[in-house]
């Protein structure tokens, strides 16, 4: 299982394994327990200021030569419409 939200991603991986009693001791049972590993990646980020006055076009651009995913983009959009500093409308399709 993976999980990833902007540059964060968390794994979880499980690999069942087998623990058996010692030979000839006449107790006991073959038990399988599970292996799980977790791992975190987070990709290195990049943060970059805008001076004020820019165009959407060049902000967007920008945007994408920092290699920001078009979700994110648009969620960026919609905070900077929030803060009142994006005079435009955005519609998602």
């Amino acid at each position: 299982m993976a999980i990833a939200q902007g540059s964060l991603t968390v794994s979880i991986s499980e690999t069942p394994q087998v623990s058996q009693p010692s030979p000839f001791s006449g107790r006991g049972r073959n038990i399988v327990v599970p292996r799980i590993t977790a791992g975190v990646d987070e990709a290195p980020a990049q943060l970059k200021l805008v001076e004020g006055g820019v165009r959407l076009r060049d902000l967007v651009d920008g945007l994408n030569a920092l290699g920001v995913p078009p979700r994110d983009i648009i969620a960026i959009l919609q905070a900077i419409k929030t803060a009142g500093a994006l005079q435009a409308d955005i519609e998602v399709m």
